[in-house]
């Protein structure tokens, strides 16, 4: 679905982001997911392009500030190591194995797939040491990272997102970046505050097995407690007013944010 929101949003005159390969991951049970989607909020697809877009660039300035590895902690159907190949930048995926060799098996099939681009690592997160495996895989853990955990740590419980968070902040080198997206409690608990149109895009998401387990409301605590000097975050109408020039007050899915953090306060003028 999200594969599709992003390969649609691409397709757009004048788009926000730009994703070749997105609609073809999606295939046709991606299309319909976002087209049911649609139904409850019709802004999912530019959030989807403002969520796409805003970490294409941090990490393209990572890169320009010399981070040389970059890591997609949950891959699932991101094509970021095709799209933002540079020379002498390594780019690692990381995700279940089955999801991952799925992955693979697609872009395969497609002319002009960079194939090469990322260090596929399989993982499966609840029983093997990420770290390590990345490490194997070639990773440096001295040099400065760039980190993507997008579209993950809401499906996590809460003692599986701070055991994660806190590795990422002292197993690594401090001058490393961590890009993630969050919710707020709301919708992750389901409150009783809930417009009937977040209620129903929730209970879409719990019908297809991976439920909403973790929100954040403020995150300088949680971030603090887990290690981290430097946090931004960004919030939806931010995102889009900065990309398309436009704020509109009655636009629905306003309860995910996106957090730039890192252990170092040396990336505070970020």
């Amino acid at each position: 679905m999200v594969a599709a929101y992003r390969g649609r949003a691409s397709a757009m005159p004048n788009p926000i982001c730009n994703d070749p390969w997105a609609l073809g991951l999606a295939g046709s049970e991606g299309e319909a997911l976002s087209r049911r989607w649609d139904a409850h909020s019709p802004s999912m697809e530019l959030w989807m392009a403002l969520r796409t877009r805003y970490i294409d660039d941090s990490v393209t300035r990572a890169i320009d500030r010399g981070i040389g590895q970059l890591v997609i902690l949950g891959a699932g159907l991101d094509t970021r190591a095709a799209r933002l190949a540079r020379p002498g930048v390594r780019f690692f995926e990381l995700d279940q194995p089955a999801t991952q060799l799925h992955k693979r098996e697609q872009l395969s099939r497609f002319d002009g797939y960079p194939l090469d681009a990322a260090t596929f690592v399989p993982c499966d997160f609840e029983h093997d040491d990420f770290v390590g495996l990345l490490e194997s895989a070639g990773f440096r853990r001295d040099r400065p990272s760039c980190f993507v955990w997008e579209g993950v740590i809401y499906y996590l419980i809460e003692s599986a997102a701070r055991s994660t968070l806190q590795r990422l902040a002292s197993e690594f080198d401090p001058g490393s970046l961590l890009i993630f997206d969050y919710l707020n409690s709301n919708m992750a608990r389901s409150s009783p505050r809930l417009r009937d149109e977040d209620r129903a895009m929730k209970e879409i998401i719990d019908e297809l097995g991976e439920p909403m387990r973790f929100g954040i409301d403020d995150p300088t605590p949680l971030m603090a407690e887990c290690g981290y000097r430097f946090l931004r975050t960004v919030s939806f109408d931010e995102l889009a007013l900065q990309y398309s020039g436009t704020y509109v007050r009655d636009r629905f899915f306003r309860f995910q944010s996106i957090a730039l953090a890192s252990p170092s306060a040396k990336l505070a003028l970020w």
